[in-house]
């Protein structure tokens, strides 16, 4: 169900109980609910339609991140790069570009692992989390938000509406306060922590005036190092590098598990934890932020307008959307995917599903001109929406997408199961950034995992066909002139309405 406002959202909680879940991106709790781990659900409260609920907003020195801002929407800001630096590097590691576009820094750390790479950032960075509910509103420190192993202090009938904390370029400071990100994965996307650390420090003078180190994946919740602090107070960080890293690795208390073993994690850490304090004390921390990160989000296919309210409480219920450039309907969309609504109730079986855990790219769509991984997205997420699939990629007259022609022409397109994942990764990357660079590519498709071969042919199919983009973009007056389906079919229907 889609309420119309967030105290329609807190009444639904408060009268259905434990039965009722309140779902923004859902990239968590779709997952948690195909595995049976949440039982006993039986509403979905959905408020990634409401509008004013994604933004960030910079006043009086204090950054505050509205429930539906993303972790794509973080990254995309310049602010946050000065003002919450721990934070923007965090969530450029959560997963890849589709699952940043969805996955919100709330639902993160409402999702509570120790292993999430966001919570360690706003518990460096002092953030407080705001709640309500029909019985009124209140504010607890992030530190205070976690009450155990995936457990938070968070009732059924609360709704997290903002996290805040202070800027750390507040113009209200004194002191010199600077903070990094540090993450060791298995692989450079799509990877979950083995250990992470974020550092704030503030210096005063040169010399630590007040110092967190926040750990993460070594302890059923994210930790700090009191120590540490304790240890740096009143000395130059560089000199106290040593004895900080010591510090943190006493506090950590790793286990074994698939990613790494707990003696790993224990050495690790003061692996992590030293990049982090060397980096700040030569302020160098946001020297690896990326020139453009790719979001893969398309200017030119974006709906005019949100997605409406759809309740699907019944298996008759109907959702609507605009598929391909084409109104469609189809009941049966209760308790399903996006995927699952496209491929069985539609008919277009051109999105695959690979893992339906978000983890191979096989299923992405564009969302109202966003990549996606549709096996996250509830069914009647799309009422409203504007959807592209691979089938609607190709031109009205059946021309290929330059992407499209590209993996022919270098024999990028393998058994066709992955394919149309790569093609609306790609697609998405070259609307959004016309000469991506070797890193910008590797980014684009990072969310997605080819079972056949290497990648050399892919890249190389991206390569020749933004050169084939530039081109048409040169001899055109339009400022987007490759465009899918989709985009001719509504740019057509913007057409009739202005005639009429």
């Amino acid at each position: 169900m889609a309420p119309g406002s967030l105290d329609e959202a807190a009444e639904l909680l408060s009268s259905h109980g434990a039965a009722a879940r309140l779902i923004a991106g859902g990239t968590d709790l779709m997952l948690e609910l195909s595995r049976g781990a949440r039982s006993g659900v039986e509403l979905l409260v959905d408020i990634s339609s409401l509008p004013g609920l994604d933004r960030i907003s910079y006043e009086d020195g204090r950054v505050t991140l509205g429930p539906l801002v993303t972790h794509a929407d973080v990254i995309a800001s310049a602010p946050m790069r000065t003002a919450g630096l721990p934070l923007a590097q965090a969530c450029l590691e959560v997963g890849s570009p589709p699952l940043r576009n969805r996955a919100t820094v709330v639902g993160n750390i409402v999702t509570a692992s120790p292993a999430n790479d966001t919570i360690s950032a706003l518990v460096a960075l002092d953030a407080a989390v705001t709640m309500i509910s029909v019985r009124g509103e209140r504010t607890v420190l992030i530190s205070e938000f976690f009450a155990g192993f995936r457990q938070t202090v968070l009732e059924p009938d609360e709704i997290v509406t903002a996290v805040a904390f202070d800027a750390l370029d507040g113009a209200d400071r004194p002191n010199d306060r600077r903070g990094v990100f540090v993450k060791l994965g298995l692989r450079r996307a799509q990877a979950i922590s083995v250990v992470h650390a974020a550092v704030v420090v503030e210096l005063d003078g040169g010399r630590v005036a007040d110092l967190v180190v926040a750990l993460g994946s070594v302890a059923p919740t994210i930790i700090t190092v009191p120590e540490a602090a304790e240890l740096a107070a009143g000395r130059e960080l560089s000199d106290a590098s040593a004895d900080i890293t010591a510090a943190a690795c006493r506090a950590a208390t790793p286990i074994d598990d698939i990613r790494g073993s707990a003696e790993y994690r224990s050495h690790t850490v003061g692996v992590v934890v030293d990049r982090a304090i060397t980096t700040l004390a030569t302020g160098t921390e946001a020297d690896r932020w990326p020139r453009q990160a790719p979001r893969l989000a398309l200017a030119a296919s974006a709906a005019d307008a949100g997605p409406a309210s759809t309740v699907l409480a019944e298996p008759s219920d109907t959702v609507t959307a605009k598929v391909n450039g084409v109104q469609r309907s189809a009941a049966g969309a209760a308790g399903k995917t996006l995927m699952d609504w496209l491929r069985d109730d539609l008919g277009l079986t051109g999105t695959k599903e690979g893992c339906a855990e978000g983890e191979c790219g096989a299923c992405t769509v564009h969302l109202d001109g966003a990549a996606v991984f549709s096996c996250l997205v509830p069914a009647g997420r799309a009422g409203g929406a504007n959807i592209t699939t691979v089938e609607g990629v190709a031109s009205p007259g059946g021309d290929l997408h330059p992407f499209q022609q590209a993996m022919v022409d270098t024999g990028g397109a393998q058994c066709g199961f992955c394919t149309p994942g790569f093609v609306m990764s790609a697609v998405a990357l070259l609307e959004e950034i016309a000469e991506p660079t070797p890193e910008q590519i590797t980014v684009g498709l990072s969310g997605n995992l080819c079972r056949c071969t290497g990648y050399c042919s892919i890249i190389e199919a991206v390569r020749a066909a933004s050169a084939d983009v530039r081109a048409v973009r040169a001899t055109s007056n339009d400022a987007v002139s490759v465009r899918t389906a989709s985009d001719h079919a509504a740019a057509a229907d913007g057409a009739e309405r202005g005639a009429s």
